[in-house]
């Protein structure tokens, strides 16, 4: 049934009944009687009762009036929607439309407002352009006079010390343009949603692989363009395109993107050029000796950045500083400027600070695993995606290229992928803990940090007889109510008492780890886990989502099983009103392809939101 109703009427009504405590949502703590009547312009009457019914009905409404109407047509059918449909239709219909962007006009001027922005630059945005694109200088440059922006030519080599100099005058990098039919338009991209309005790494991987799920695949491809140019351009995938990441990479997925696009697409071409992208981003970002390749032949994360990341939220690092401005007898801002500029040298500060953007750029930021060690580790999740990288390469240039590409041949990357595996064994593997451990190439040891990120190589590639010793650990170590915690109980409880939450680590679970799992089980041919470990993720999302009018976030807590996320950083996705335009990136993709994997049993039963526990022994 569709009911005719005055837009603006009903929403006044609905709330000042149903939203009592004033966030302009209708979530289970708001204290209505959660039943609201409708009446239709033609006089038919029902009563829509519940929370979840009531805040579809905000939504809905909320929708119609976005798009420019004052009579809605409310269809029934929404408003009962079964709930995990109801998510997975707002992801694949509004959401991925809500997130993405372009690095043309249109999306500049979204840029201009972001929060990141600092005082220096509130008034007037740097793009900031590559030395040889001269696209894109032109066409920024002749923005110049409809946007509150400055086009800035980078230098051709950029260095850390220059990336240093622009730091407090922070600007957007810009992306791929192309020129269609004599029109400028820049290569779209998804972005993670909040207040992240730039083109992040790993997080791309992760939205393209939910991008295809629901068939927009031409994005997903669009997305590994942007990858290509920001290696062409800056020499690497970056963090994300703002001027303080132009020497911070993230974790390499391009070759999972790029061959997963290609499945379907078929553009053998297409793959040719990226695949020779590829090999040159593994070899000049990840094999450089010194760099992020140690003596050992395992690599590492390693931020080449001076000075300590200015992206990070006022007050971060105090307690470091504090120390210091202490010994030398300043004030923390004095001891800032003055370490800052130079004047003060601080080796022992120099390498905190290495850590740090090392951690930000394995894309943890931040974990205790990881504080005050990132650059000293071959972490397990690197080496298995290059791993994967190695792979990869091997299997297109068999597949696709006659064994032979760009002068490689296909079984010279099968003997280098070898050879690491091999490496990680020796190195890294941990029989008596059923799982591999990150090794710390200076003490010589392995850190014994329970962690997610330690069962990445189920996906990228193991040992088939180590393969039940690292699930029922898996099991046994991280699985919680909502799915798979980022690092285990255990590690929790060796902390100190008043040690920060960091955002990565125990109760908190993410979108990357449980995608990363799923699919290592799916190879690996555990079907009872992979289908427990999706369920329990894919029903904290869909009764978080029911509660709280269709919040999804960034991160939940996956003990308590509730996006209530008590750390630092807060949680990005649950800060809107009426109704959310954009869910969140990776967890619109990790619901999206869950879904594809829950067998139909399962559906039908988290439709009716059974709770985990119910179905599967505890």
């Amino acid at each position: 049934m569709v009911f005719k109703l005055n837009i603006e009427d009903v929403l006044k009504r609905l709330l000042a009944q149903e939203d009592t405590d004033g966030d302009k949502k209708i979530t289970i703590e708001d204290k209505g009687p959660k039943a609201f009547e409708l009446i239709s312009e033609d006089g038919n009457r029902v009563t829509i009762q519940g929370t979840y019914q009531l805040s579809n009905l905000l939504q809905e409404l909320v929708i119609q009036k976005q798009n420019g109407k004052t009579t809605a047509e409310i269809n029934l059918q929404y408003i009962d929607e079964l709930p995990a449909n109801r998510i997975s239709r707002m992801i694949r219909d509004f959401y991925w439309k809500g997130l993405t962007r372009r690095m043309d006009k249109s999306g500049i001027e979204a840029l201009i407002s972001d929060t990141k922005n600092n005082s220096l630059t509130a008034e007037i945005l740097p793009i900031y352009i590559p030395y040889s694109d001269d696209l894109a200088f032109n066409y920024y440059k002749d923005l110049e006079s409809a946007l509150p922006i400055k086009a800035v030519k980078l230098p051709e080599a950029i260095t850390p010390t220059f990336v240093k100099s622009i730091n407090n005058q922070p600007g957007i990098l810009s992306l791929k343009l192309e020129e269609i039919n004599g029109e400028i338009k820049g290569v779209p991209f998804v972005v993670p949603g909040g207040r992240f309005n730039e083109m992040y790494g790993w997080d791309s991987y992760f939205e393209a692989v939910g991008l295809i799920c629901d068939g927009k695949v031409d994005l997903a491809k669009a997305m590994a363009d942007n990858f290509q140019y920001q290696i062409q351009h800056y020499g690497k995938i970056l963090n994300a395109n703002r001027s303080y990441y132009l020497t911070r990479t993230q974790p390499p997925f391009y070759t999972s993107l790029i061959s997963e696009v290609f499945e379907v697409t078929k553009d053998k071409e297409w793959l040719a050029s990226h695949l020779k992208t590829a090999i040159n981003e593994y070899e000049t970002v990840w094999m450089v000796e010194g760099k992020r390749l140690t003596s050992n032949g395992l690599n590492r994360y390693y931020a080449e950045g001076l000075g300590y990341p200015p992206e990070t939220e006022e007050g971060h690092f105090d307690e470091v500083l504090q120390a210091y401005a202490k010994s030398h007898s300043l004030s923390q801002e004095e001891f800032i400027e003055k370490y800052q500029s130079g004047e003060i040298k601080e080796p022992k500060l120099d390498i905190y600070f290495t850590h740090d953007r090392s951690l930000r750029e394995s894309g943890h930021d931040t974990s205790w695993r990881l504080d005050d060690v990132c650059a000293d580790l071959n972490t397990v999740a690197l080496n298995s995606l290059l791993y994967k990288y190695e792979s990869d390469f091997a299997y297109l240039i068999d597949t696709y290229f006659d064994g032979v590409f760009n002068g490689y041949h296909g079984a010279y990357w099968y003997t280098i992928a070898d050879e690491r595996i091999q490496r990680m064994y020796e190195l890294m593997w941990n029989e008596d803990n059923g799982q591999f451990f990150d090794y710390n190439f200076n003490t010589q040891e392995q850190t014994h940090f329970e962690s997610a990120s330690n069962y990445i190589p189920l996906w990228t590639g193991v040992n088939k007889k180590d393969v039940k010793n690292m699930v029922d650990t898996l099991m046994s170590q991280l699985k919680e109510k909502g799915g798979i915690a980022g690092t285990s109980r255990a590690m929790k409880a060796k902390l100190p008492k008043n040690a920060i939450q960091r955002q990565w680590d125990y109760p908190n679970g993410w979108a990357p780890h449980q995608m990363m799992i799923w699919r290592g089980l799916k190879i690996q041919g555990f079907q009872n886990e992979l289908q427990e470990l999706v369920y329990r993720w894919l029903y904290m999302i869909t009764r978080n989502a029911v509660d709280y009018n269709g919040t999804i976030p960034e991160k939940y807590d996956v003990v308590a099983a509730t996006h209530k996320v008590f750390a630092e950083y807060g949680n990005v996705g649950t800060d809107f009103e009426y109704i959310t335009q954009e869910g969140f990136g990776w967890m619109n993709a990790s619901f999206q392809y869950g879904l594809q994997l829950l067998n139909e049993d399962l559906i039908a039963r988290l439709n009716n939101l059974e709770q985990p526990d119910t179905i599967f022994k505890a």
